[in-house]
């Protein structure tokens, strides 16, 4: 792939923005709640159709948030940094833990189109058929959809949490037309809305799905200018295998130098080249075992 300088007027000055009457109203009824809801996701729809946001980074990044919100409706304390390292620097043989496989499932979970053998990849405790099943209870709009599918598998399975959430994503991205998953339910929803049932899991949905939207847009904006700044400094780069790191550091939330098509010294120099550019970011503040990301 060749990374050519993006001309940043046409189209990072005229991205769209939310409109702040989605973001400051502050919405009592289910029918305004459910209205806010629609505006948000639809506006997220047309963001997600924009060729310049890079859809796997971004997806892999609300991966990460739905991870901590997942880790912490079990009642643990990792947060984005610990679980980056639990995935990042797994050695051959280790176990990630399970705050580590939480992450990996949802990063599993948007890494390839959405078909019932990509879930299954991510939650490889369950049948295809039980996840047909599952998601198949989803029916109507696309947030009662995923509210359904919800309610469906913590009904029959109650602890099982990250797999609800995942498949109540799913159902909103099958709903919308979506060729992946992006998980959006599990960092607007409070662990005690997980509980609840029929139109209070709707009007909970939407809530959630209103700030994570939100939220969700404006990290795409973020990444597209970031992404933006990278491919334009990509041509300076003169290391073999700097065409594929770029390409990695555009895809994947994270990414340790030890994992970039380079040997290990022009993948360290690689990397602090990128940070001098203001290209790419280190994200653990250590001087050892260093992970860099966009």
């Amino acid at each position: 792939m060749t990374f050519a300088r993006p001309d940043h007027t046409s189209y990072l000055d005229t991205f769209p923005r939310m409109p702040t009457w989605v973001t400051s109203a502050r919405a009592e009824t289910f029918e305004d709640v459910a209205f806010l809801s629609g505006a948000a996701l639809n506006h997220l729809h047309v963001v997600l159709g924009r060729v310049e946001v890079p859809q796997a980074l971004l997806r892999d990044r609300r991966a990460l948030r739905a991870a901590e919100a997942c880790v912490a409706f079990s009642g643990r304390s990792e947060r984005a940094g610990e679980l980056r390292d639990a995935v990042h620097l797994l050695r051959p043989g280790d176990l990630p833990g399970p705050a580590g496989e939480t992450c990996l499932a949802l990063r599993r979970s948007v890494e390839r189109p959405l078909s019932i053998k990509a879930l299954g990849r991510a939650l490889p405790t369950l049948a295809p058929g039980q996840i047909a099943t599952w998601l198949d209870a989803g029916q109507g709009a696309p947030v009662g959809r995923a509210a359904m599918v919800l309610e469906a598998v913590l009904t029959e399975a109650p602890r099982a949490d990250v797999a609800a959430l995942i498949l109540a994503d799913a159902a909103l991205a099958q709903a919308f037309g979506w060729d992946h998953v992006v998980p959006l339910l599990a960092a607007g929803l409070k662990r005690a809305d997980l509980r609840k049932q029929g139109d209070d899991l709707r009007l909970a949905c939407h809530r959630a799905l209103v700030s994570s939207a939100v939220e969700a847009v404006r990290l795409a904006a973020d990444l597209t200018r970031r992404a933006a700044h990278l491919k334009a400094v990509a041509p300076k780069l003169r290391a073999k295998g700097a065409e594929k790191a770029v390409e990695m550091f555009l895809t994947r939330d994270a990414v340790a130098s030890s994992a970039l098509p380079l040997p290990d010294r022009a993948a360290r120099r690689l990397c602090h080249r990128l940070v001098d550019l203001g290209a790419v970011r280190e994200l653990t503040g250590r001087d050892t075992f260093r992970l860099y990301g966009v």
